[in-house]
């Protein structure tokens, strides 16, 4: 089966169906002075048969590791490829990474809670400020068969309220909580509430390893950052960084993993 997204609305923005990469680069307008620095990169499945799935992740962590300045980095879901086993095995890689780093849980992580606890030392559904200014939503949308699901409401609603008052929140959910990609689930509650908090600046996405541009609802930016590893997707793997400027203005862009080129940029 060929797993390409089934784009269902026209706005989707993703380099693998643009003509000119850099169309985006030229809509994006970086801080003037950067307050925080983020990184988030998803799919690397790792452990998955028949993939060079350690140089994958070498190569992930040794870009990272290049990056200046950055406050943290998240892996937002499908670390491992289904088998438990290899949950603390991919942990010994990302600790690796020489910034501060957290995680979401994929499809494809399909341990238990008490385990994903014991092993990662956060819940799958998780947050934190960073710097008295940045609320950090982490949340989870599968189980330990791999079902698709839709992020706990409860959970994400008392962060929000929580974290109301802050100037800046980011949500990571690994699975796209529409159905504008083929491999989405249909959360219509997800999405209202997100739309709901003036100062959610974005939410980022994995899951959908050929999808890496932007999509909005209500005038909320969605974003995906294609994939790192596994056996599919674009054929050039890449992560997500995001710069929030002191002004309060703020910016993302997806890069190449190979050679750090930019592949396409967008202001929140």
């Amino acid at each position: 089966m060929e797993r390409r997204p089934f784009l269902q609305k026209l706005g989707i923005l993703t380099t693998s169906t643009m003509t000119l990469p850099f169309y985006l680069f030229g809509k994006m307008q970086l801080p003037k002075e950067t307050k925080f620095k983020f990184i988030t990169a998803s799919d690397g499945h790792f452990g998955q048969p028949n993939t060079d799935f350690e140089k994958s992740h070498q190569n992930l962590i040794q870009a990272i590791n290049k990056e200046k300045n950055v406050d943290f980095v998240v892996f937002n879901g499908d670390l491992i490829h289904d088998e438990p086993s290899l949950m603390p095995e991919v942990k010994k890689v990302y600790d690796q990474v020489q910034h501060p780093y957290f995680v979401t849980k994929g499809n494809h992580d399909r341990v238990d809670e008490e385990t994903w606890n014991q092993i990662w030392n956060q819940p799958s559904n998780f947050s934190k400020i960073h710097g008295d200014d940045l609320g950090m939503v982490l949340l989870n949308c599968s189980n330990p068969k791999g079902d698709y699901l839709c992020a706990d409401l409860d959970f994400a609603k008392q962060t929000l309220d929580e974290f109301s008052s802050l100037p800046h929140v980011m949500v990571f959910i690994h699975i796209s909580q529409n159905d504008w990609t083929r491999h989405g689930v249909s959360c219509q509650g997800f999405m209202d509430l997100i739309a709901s908090y003036p100062n959610v600046r974005a939410t980022f996405h994995g899951h959908d390893h050929d999808v890496d541009g932007v999509m909005l609802y209500q005038k909320k930016p969605f974003l995906w950052s294609g994939h790192f590893g596994g056996s599919w997707g674009n054929p050039f793997p890449s992560y997500r960084v995001c710069e929030i400027g002191a002004d309060g203005s703020a910016a993302t862009y997806l890069k190449r993993v190979s050679d750090g080129v930019i592949l396409n940029g967008y202001t929140l």
